[in-house]
């Protein structure tokens, strides 16, 4: 049973609402960056994968050897297991790891996601940020040209963070391809967020990390004002947005579970 999250639950992702698609980063302090300790239920789900079906969480191009080699400064690898150091840095650290280059067409260049939201590694690795976020247009109506701009012109060490937010049906961490809808009620329903970070390391070169967090969706009637934000947020979705969080019938399910 997940525990209420206070911190979650004083600030959500979807924020006042207004809107659900937002670049919203927010500058942390270095000491925040990269400082969420693995613990053994995590480590033993990306273990299992690495070990059992590594190349549908590892992906990486020759171009990033040099890359990889530099974020081992900042996540120190005891030990070497796996053909692909991005694999035993994401092993240090709850977050998944995306390894990006900060000039030119920011090509995903190495990654190790073993926690993916309606995605898939290997179809993304060396394909530029544009092209990734291409199935969503709006999203790259919206943000793209904000990310592609902040990335290139990010200072270096200066990490900044954000949180996303979709709704499952349960807790299952991996998800390649949308889910679809669940035969459950909404009441039994979680609220699945991304704590996301991004870190310009090097001149060259930035991270971009992924921590999956859940919280069951019924705790949202402890919060009145975060449930009005929340129905907001859902109501300001477009077509596009709306088939990418789960269609038309889930919207409707959850606009009912959580109007008055």
């Amino acid at each position: 049973m997940l525990k209420a999250d206070k911190s979650f639950w004083s600030n959500p992702p979807w924020g006042d609402g207004k809107q659900k698609y937002r670049l919203g980063l927010i500058p942390i302090a270095k000491e925040e960056w990269l400082n969420r300790k693995i613990g053994d239920s995590l480590f033993k789900h990306k273990k299992d994968f690495l070990d059992n079906n590594y190349q549908e969480v590892i992906a990486v191009t020759q171009s990033s050897l040099e890359a990889q080699n530099i974020l081992e400064e900042y996540l120190r690898v005891d030990k070497r297991e796996y053909p692909d150091l991005i694999a035993d840095m994401s092993l240090v650290i709850q977050d998944d790891l995306c390894l990006i280059k900060s000039n030119g067409d920011q090509e995903l260049i190495a990654a190790s996601v073993c926690s993916p939201s309606y995605w898939n590694v290997q179809s993304k690795i060396g394909r530029p940020l544009r092209e990734i976020h291409k199935p969503v247009t709006t999203l790259n109506e919206k943000i793209g040209d904000r990310i592609e701009t902040f990335i290139r012109q990010a200072p270096i060490m200066k990490p900044f963070s954000r949180q996303n937010w979709l709704i499952h049906g349960d807790t299952n961490r991996f998800y390649t391809r949308e889910e679809t809808l669940p035969k459950t009620d909404p009441s039994d329903w979680f609220i699945r967020s991304e704590k996301e970070t991004l870190c310009r390391f090097h001149e060259d070169y930035s991270l971009f990390t992924i921590n999956v967090v859940f919280q069951p969706l019924s705790l949202i009637h402890n919060h009145p004002e975060q449930k009005k934000n929340l129905i907001t947020s859902i109501n300001t979705l477009d077509a596009e947005e709306i088939d990418y969080f789960g269609g038309e019938k889930k919207v409707r399910l959850l606009q009912k579970y959580l109007l008055p």
